[in-house]
């Protein structure tokens, strides 16, 4: 999972990524099921967490607040069959990022779910 992170934040940096604008989206309700992961890395670096790109519409939206102050989004870009997020870490603490795929940004039904759990040390 490491290696996968590393090699696709090396993409995005070469290929160069948009902003994410979440702002103009609508709330998410329930969320399923879904992996969690576990991520630990150091005040100031970039983390990355890379999605499997849906068809059809289908777009993974950040579904529920986290600690700005441990974790900042930077940008958003679709690599190869992946949409990958890319965070700054800020100060110290444990943030979750959860997101839901859902059908376009107006649904408010989650099909699919991931978590990320980030530790900023």
């Amino acid at each position: 999972m490491q290696r996968t992170l590393t090699a696709t934040f090396l993409a995005i940096a070469l290929v160069g990524g948009a902003a994410g604008a979440l702002a103009d989206s609508s709330p998410i309700g329930a969320l399923p099921s879904g992996p969690v992961t576990s991520i630990a890395a150091p005040h100031g670096e970039l983390v990355a967490i890379a999605l499997p790109r849906r068809s059809a519409g289908r777009v993974w939206r950040i579904a529920r607040p986290f600690d700005g102050n441990v974790l900042r989004q930077v940008s958003e870009a679709d690599v190869g069959s992946s949409v990958v997020l890319v965070f700054r870490t800020g100060r110290t603490g444990n943030t979750t990022v959860s997101l839901a795929l859902t059908r376009g940004d107006a649904s408010a039904k989650a099909l699919e779910s991931r978590r990320f759990l980030i530790r900023v040390r």
